[in-house]
Protein backbone atom coordinates (compact mmCIF):
# COMPACT_ATOMS: atom_id res chain seq x y z
CA UNK A 1 0.00 0.00 0.00
CA UNK A 2 1.53 3.35 -1.42
CA UNK A 3 1.06 6.64 0.24
CA UNK A 4 1.47 9.87 -1.64
CA UNK A 5 1.45 13.83 0.24
CA UNK A 6 0.54 16.03 -2.17
CA UNK A 7 1.60 19.24 -0.40
CA UNK A 8 4.75 19.73 2.02
CA UNK A 9 8.04 21.51 2.28
CA UNK A 10 10.85 18.91 3.00
CA UNK A 11 13.54 21.36 1.77
CA UNK A 12 12.54 23.40 4.98
CA UNK A 13 15.21 24.53 7.39
CA UNK A 14 13.54 22.66 10.38
CA UNK A 15 13.76 19.39 8.57
CA UNK A 16 17.40 19.57 7.45
CA UNK A 17 18.83 18.42 10.20
CA UNK A 18 16.66 15.61 10.84
CA UNK A 19 16.80 14.71 6.97
CA UNK A 20 18.35 11.59 6.30
CA UNK A 21 15.78 10.31 9.94
CA UNK A 22 13.02 11.93 7.90
CA UNK A 23 13.55 10.23 4.61
CA UNK A 24 14.01 6.72 6.09
CA UNK A 25 10.70 7.01 8.00
CA UNK A 26 9.23 8.16 5.06
CA UNK A 27 10.32 4.93 3.26
CA UNK A 28 9.22 2.47 6.12
CA UNK A 29 5.64 4.12 5.58
CA UNK A 30 5.40 3.30 1.98
CA UNK A 31 5.65 6.01 0.69
CA UNK A 32 4.96 6.43 -2.84
CA UNK A 33 5.70 9.91 -3.94
CA UNK A 34 5.31 13.62 -2.52
CA UNK A 35 5.12 17.10 -3.70
CA UNK A 36 7.34 19.51 -2.62
CA UNK A 37 6.54 23.65 -3.15
CA UNK A 38 9.02 26.02 -2.90
CA UNK A 39 7.41 29.04 -2.20
CA UNK A 40 10.00 31.51 -3.15
CA UNK A 41 12.45 32.31 -5.91
CA UNK A 42 15.59 31.81 -3.29
CA UNK A 43 14.05 28.26 -2.37
CA UNK A 44 13.45 27.27 -6.49
CA UNK A 45 16.77 25.74 -6.59
CA UNK A 46 16.47 24.38 -3.04
CA UNK A 47 13.73 22.31 -3.97
CA UNK A 48 14.96 21.52 -7.32
CA UNK A 49 18.07 20.07 -6.22
CA UNK A 50 16.32 17.66 -3.13
CA UNK A 51 13.97 16.64 -5.40
CA UNK A 52 16.69 15.04 -7.90
CA UNK A 53 18.97 13.75 -4.78
CA UNK A 54 16.22 11.86 -2.79
CA UNK A 55 14.18 10.85 -5.41
CA UNK A 56 14.00 7.39 -6.24
CA UNK A 57 12.41 4.69 -8.39
CA UNK A 58 9.90 3.60 -5.54
CA UNK A 59 9.61 7.11 -3.94
CA UNK A 60 9.14 9.92 -6.31
CA UNK A 61 9.48 13.71 -4.95
CA UNK A 62 7.65 16.25 -7.90
CA UNK A 63 9.08 19.44 -7.35
CA UNK A 64 6.62 22.62 -7.38
CA UNK A 65 8.04 26.29 -7.85
CA UNK A 66 5.67 29.09 -7.23
CA UNK A 67 5.03 32.28 -5.72
CA UNK A 68 3.24 32.52 -2.56
CA UNK A 69 1.20 35.54 -1.30
CA UNK A 70 3.69 35.92 1.66
CA UNK A 71 6.26 36.57 -0.68
CA UNK A 72 4.78 38.42 -3.51
CA UNK A 73 5.51 41.25 -2.21
CA UNK A 74 9.19 40.72 -2.38
CA UNK A 75 9.54 39.43 -6.18
CA UNK A 76 11.89 40.25 -8.50
CA UNK A 77 11.19 41.93 -11.61
CA UNK A 78 12.44 38.93 -13.18
CA UNK A 79 10.03 36.67 -10.90
CA UNK A 80 7.69 35.26 -14.05
CA UNK A 81 10.56 34.46 -16.28
CA UNK A 82 12.28 33.09 -14.20
CA UNK A 83 9.37 30.69 -12.77
CA UNK A 84 9.11 30.29 -16.83
CA UNK A 85 12.46 29.19 -17.24
CA UNK A 86 12.77 26.74 -14.36
CA UNK A 87 9.30 24.99 -15.36
CA UNK A 88 10.12 24.77 -19.19
CA UNK A 89 13.69 22.81 -18.01
CA UNK A 90 12.06 20.28 -15.66
CA UNK A 91 9.03 18.79 -17.19
CA UNK A 92 8.15 16.53 -14.38
CA UNK A 93 7.39 19.75 -11.92
CA UNK A 94 4.60 21.99 -11.10
CA UNK A 95 3.26 25.11 -9.87
CA UNK A 96 2.95 26.34 -6.39
CA UNK A 97 2.48 27.22 -3.64
CA UNK A 98 0.48 29.90 -5.07
CA UNK A 99 -2.89 31.65 -4.06
CA UNK A 100 -4.51 34.62 -1.58
CA UNK A 101 -4.00 35.38 1.78
CA UNK A 102 -5.94 37.79 3.92
CA UNK A 103 -5.18 36.69 6.92
CA UNK A 104 -1.36 37.92 6.73
CA UNK A 105 -2.55 41.28 6.10
CA UNK A 106 -5.52 41.47 8.33
CA UNK A 107 -4.81 39.47 11.27
CA UNK A 108 -0.78 39.33 11.91
CA UNK A 109 0.50 41.27 14.73
CA UNK A 110 2.79 44.13 12.98
CA UNK A 111 5.60 42.96 15.60
CA UNK A 112 5.47 39.01 14.19
CA UNK A 113 8.26 37.75 13.69
CA UNK A 114 7.22 36.10 10.73
CA UNK A 115 6.77 39.44 8.78
CA UNK A 116 10.16 39.71 9.35
CA UNK A 117 12.36 40.95 5.90
CA UNK A 118 8.91 40.76 4.19
CA UNK A 119 6.67 43.51 2.35
CA UNK A 120 3.51 42.17 2.52
CA UNK A 121 1.24 42.65 -0.69
CA UNK A 122 -2.10 43.79 -1.06
CA UNK A 123 -5.22 41.34 -1.36
CA UNK A 124 -5.41 42.92 -5.48
CA UNK A 125 -1.61 42.46 -5.96
CA UNK A 126 -1.81 38.64 -4.54
CA UNK A 127 -4.16 38.52 -7.02
CA UNK A 128 -2.65 39.81 -9.56
CA UNK A 129 0.83 37.62 -8.93
CA UNK A 130 -1.78 34.41 -8.42
CA UNK A 131 -3.37 35.03 -11.95
CA UNK A 132 -0.07 35.27 -13.63
CA UNK A 133 0.84 31.86 -12.09
CA UNK A 134 -2.46 29.86 -12.89
CA UNK A 135 -2.00 31.40 -16.35
CA UNK A 136 1.63 30.06 -16.77
CA UNK A 137 0.64 26.62 -15.41
CA UNK A 138 -2.77 26.46 -18.01
CA UNK A 139 -0.08 27.33 -20.63
CA UNK A 140 2.51 24.12 -19.77
CA UNK A 141 -0.28 21.75 -18.57
CA UNK A 142 0.97 21.59 -15.25
CA UNK A 143 -1.07 20.93 -12.24
CA UNK A 144 -1.20 24.43 -9.82
CA UNK A 145 -0.95 23.57 -6.32
CA UNK A 146 -3.11 26.87 -4.14
CA UNK A 147 -2.90 28.44 -0.76
CA UNK A 148 -6.11 29.67 0.43
CA UNK A 149 -6.37 32.01 3.56
CA UNK A 150 -9.51 33.76 4.73
CA UNK A 151 -9.66 34.82 0.76
CA UNK A 152 -11.73 31.97 -0.56
CA UNK A 153 -14.59 34.35 -2.17
CA UNK A 154 -11.87 36.21 -4.21
CA UNK A 155 -10.11 32.67 -4.86
CA UNK A 156 -13.61 31.38 -6.65
CA UNK A 157 -13.93 34.34 -8.49
CA UNK A 158 -10.66 33.99 -9.80
CA UNK A 159 -11.38 30.12 -10.62
CA UNK A 160 -14.49 31.37 -12.05
CA UNK A 161 -12.96 33.54 -14.72
CA UNK A 162 -8.89 32.40 -15.07
CA UNK A 163 -7.44 29.89 -17.99
CA UNK A 164 -7.34 26.98 -15.95
CA UNK A 165 -4.43 24.43 -16.11
CA UNK A 166 -6.73 21.06 -18.40
CA UNK A 167 -5.18 18.74 -15.50
CA UNK A 168 -6.16 20.46 -12.67
CA UNK A 169 -5.56 22.33 -9.49
CA UNK A 170 -4.98 21.59 -5.94
CA UNK A 171 -6.54 23.30 -2.89
CA UNK A 172 -4.36 22.49 -0.49
CA UNK A 173 -5.63 22.03 2.91
CA UNK A 174 -8.78 23.10 2.06
CA UNK A 175 -10.75 24.85 4.76
CA UNK A 176 -13.64 26.33 2.57
CA UNK A 177 -17.42 25.79 3.13
CA UNK A 178 -19.07 22.31 2.12
CA UNK A 179 -21.33 23.99 -0.25
CA UNK A 180 -18.26 25.25 -2.24
CA UNK A 181 -16.54 22.10 -2.98
CA UNK A 182 -18.96 20.71 -5.81
CA UNK A 183 -18.69 23.81 -7.80
CA UNK A 184 -14.68 24.02 -7.15
CA UNK A 185 -14.70 20.55 -8.33
CA UNK A 186 -16.51 21.19 -11.21
CA UNK A 187 -13.70 24.06 -11.93
CA UNK A 188 -10.80 21.34 -12.01
CA UNK A 189 -10.32 21.33 -7.92
CA UNK A 190 -8.55 18.56 -6.32
CA UNK A 191 -8.60 18.97 -2.27
CA UNK A 192 -6.22 17.55 0.51
CA UNK A 193 -6.35 16.69 3.69
CA UNK A 194 -4.18 17.54 6.18
CA UNK A 195 -3.95 15.39 10.17
CA UNK A 196 -4.01 19.13 11.96
CA UNK A 197 -7.75 19.39 10.99
CA UNK A 198 -8.10 16.67 13.76
CA UNK A 199 -7.94 19.37 16.51
CA UNK A 200 -11.02 19.81 18.39
CA UNK A 201 -11.52 23.65 16.88
CA UNK A 202 -11.46 22.24 13.74
CA UNK A 203 -13.78 19.39 13.74
CA UNK A 204 -15.59 21.25 10.72
CA UNK A 205 -12.96 21.71 8.20
CA UNK A 206 -12.70 17.37 9.03
CA UNK A 207 -16.45 17.16 8.48
CA UNK A 208 -16.31 18.71 5.30
CA UNK A 209 -13.84 15.79 3.89
CA UNK A 210 -16.35 13.46 3.96
CA UNK A 211 -18.20 14.78 1.71
CA UNK A 212 -15.59 15.40 -0.82
CA UNK A 213 -16.28 13.15 -4.19
CA UNK A 214 -13.57 10.29 -4.39
CA UNK A 215 -12.08 10.98 -7.38
CA UNK A 216 -11.13 14.67 -5.72
CA UNK A 217 -9.73 13.82 -2.57
CA UNK A 218 -5.76 13.92 -1.67
CA UNK A 219 -3.99 13.94 1.42
CA UNK A 220 -0.90 15.50 2.45
CA UNK A 221 1.00 17.01 5.47
CA UNK A 222 2.47 20.90 4.89
CA UNK A 223 5.54 19.37 7.14
CA UNK A 224 7.06 20.70 8.56
CA UNK A 225 3.65 23.07 9.51
CA UNK A 226 0.51 22.06 10.50
CA UNK A 227 1.46 19.20 13.34
CA UNK A 228 -0.89 16.34 13.86
CA UNK A 229 -2.39 16.54 17.74
CA UNK A 230 -2.23 13.98 20.36
CA UNK A 231 -2.11 10.83 20.52
CA UNK A 232 -2.52 10.57 16.52
CA UNK A 233 0.77 12.25 15.49
CA UNK A 234 3.17 8.95 15.68
CA UNK A 235 6.53 10.06 14.83
CA UNK A 236 8.27 13.26 16.67
CA UNK A 237 10.35 16.12 15.83
CA UNK A 238 12.27 18.05 18.35
CA UNK A 239 10.94 21.84 18.17
CA UNK A 240 12.61 24.51 15.75
CA UNK A 241 14.96 26.61 17.11
CA UNK A 242 12.21 29.13 17.39
CA UNK A 243 9.95 27.18 19.63
CA UNK A 244 7.21 26.24 16.58
CA UNK A 245 6.31 22.45 16.49
CA UNK A 246 8.01 20.51 13.67
CA UNK A 247 5.49 18.26 11.91
CA UNK A 248 7.21 14.99 11.39
CA UNK A 249 6.80 14.30 7.27
CA UNK A 250 5.93 10.52 8.35
CA UNK A 251 2.80 11.36 9.71
CA UNK A 252 1.39 11.13 6.48
CA UNK A 253 0.30 7.56 7.47
CA UNK A 254 -1.43 8.75 10.23
CA UNK A 255 -3.60 11.03 8.25
CA UNK A 256 -4.67 8.77 6.15
CA UNK A 257 -5.71 6.29 8.69
CA UNK A 258 -8.00 8.95 10.54
CA UNK A 259 -9.17 9.97 7.06
CA UNK A 260 -10.19 6.44 6.08
CA UNK A 261 -12.32 6.35 9.86
CA UNK A 262 -13.62 9.72 8.94
CA UNK A 263 -14.90 8.52 5.43
CA UNK A 264 -15.80 4.98 6.86
CA UNK A 265 -13.94 3.22 4.63
CA UNK A 266 -11.17 0.61 4.45
CA UNK A 267 -7.91 1.74 4.57
CA UNK A 268 -6.49 -0.19 1.48
CA UNK A 269 -9.58 1.44 -0.35
CA UNK A 270 -8.97 4.88 0.24
CA UNK A 271 -5.18 4.80 0.00
CA UNK A 272 -5.88 3.09 -3.88
CA UNK A 273 -8.38 6.09 -4.58
CA UNK A 274 -5.74 8.62 -2.95
CA UNK A 275 -3.17 7.08 -5.34
CA UNK A 276 -5.18 7.25 -8.86
CA UNK A 277 -6.00 10.43 -7.78
CA UNK A 278 -2.34 11.66 -7.26
CA UNK A 279 -1.33 10.12 -10.46
CA UNK A 280 -3.92 11.78 -12.74
CA UNK A 281 -3.35 15.09 -11.04
CA UNK A 282 0.25 15.35 -10.54
CA UNK A 283 1.49 12.41 -12.96
CA UNK A 284 4.93 10.63 -12.31
CA UNK A 285 8.21 11.93 -13.61
CA UNK A 286 8.65 9.02 -16.05
CA UNK A 287 4.98 10.14 -17.36
CA UNK A 288 6.77 14.43 -17.72
CA UNK A 289 9.91 13.28 -19.48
Amino acid sequence: MLLFDAHNHLHFPALQPHRAAVLADLSAIGLGGAVVNGTSEDEWPIVSALCARHSTPNTQLLPSYGLHPWDAGNRTPAWLDTLRTRLIAEPASHVGEIGLDRWIIDDLRPDDPRLAGLRVASLDEQAEVFRAQLALAAELGRAASLHCLRAIGPLHEILRTAKLPARGFLLHAYSGPLELVRPLAGLGAYFSYNGHFLRARHAAKSRVFAAVPPDRLLVETDAPAMELPAPHARFALPAAPDGQAVNHPANLAATYAALAELRNVPLASLAGQVARNFVKLFGTTEENR
